[in-house]
């Protein structure tokens, strides 16, 4: 298994947006880009899962399932979607975030290694070790220089995102599980505190923004 590695010295700064359903991760990743490339800095926004063309047909399958007239044929097992999440990350690692880097620029995620270990190990129950040593192996043990987490509590998320689109199979879990994803951020992030930046998602989102600059710079 590769080694947790972040960006070499001299390459781009990566930085990954994440938290429970409707904490405003896409807001912040909009809201970063547009300060950064107003200071002249080369942005690239992305997200998991889907940000590819072959990343787009696993999100279908893992946000809808097997669709057919109308009813999910065949529901996922929580391994097999933790292999297509890591499936995702690995292509959407060698062919968007690992270029953009060596370019230079400043690659925003909304998502990354930390959803896997919230939603498919703490929240599906799998061996949250397991759930990281494909993760790493998926990325060749790239981490973000920065990982800002949005907390807030999982009853207010569910409600904003309610508000905004039908139901993905995520987001029809149960409350007990929200509660859990959130939990499984929460011990991510105090196990390793340099990496975090932690801020209460029920903030306006230009407080929030001018927090998220305010650590970058």
């Amino acid at each position: 298994m590769p080694n947790p590695t972040e960006p070499e010295a001299g390459t781009g700064l990566f930085v990954a947006f994440e938290g429970g359903e409707g904490s405003g991760k896409s807001t912040q990743v909009a809201l970063l880009a547009r300060t950064l490339r107003a200071a002249g800095r080369e942005v690239v926004r992305t997200h998991e899962p889907g940000a590819t063309p072959v990343g787009a047909q696993i999100r279908s399958l893992l946000l809808h399932g097997l669709m057919v007239d109308g009813v999910e044929a065949e529901p996922l097992g929580a391994r097999a979607e933790a292999l297509l999440f890591a499936a995702d990350r690995a292509h959407h690692v060698d062919t968007v975030i690992r270029p953009a880097l060596a370019a230079g620029a400043v690659v925003l995620t909304d998502r990354y290694v930390d959803s896997s270990l919230a939603y498919q190990g703490l929240g599906r129950g799998l061996p949250l070790d397991e759930v990281r040593q494909l993760s790493l192996w998926a990325t060749g043990g790239l981490l973000p220089t920065l990982t800002v987490l949005l907390d807030l509590p999982a009853t207010v998320g569910l409600a904003r995102a309610g508000g905004r689109s039908a139901a993905d199979r995520l987001e029809r879990e149960s409350l007990d599980f929200h509660e859990r994803v959130r939990a499984a951020y929460l011990e991510q992030a105090a196990a390793d505190p340099a990496r975090y930046l932690v801020l209460d998602a029920t903030q306006p989102p230009d407080e929030l923004a001018k927090l998220v600059a305010q650590a970058l710079r």
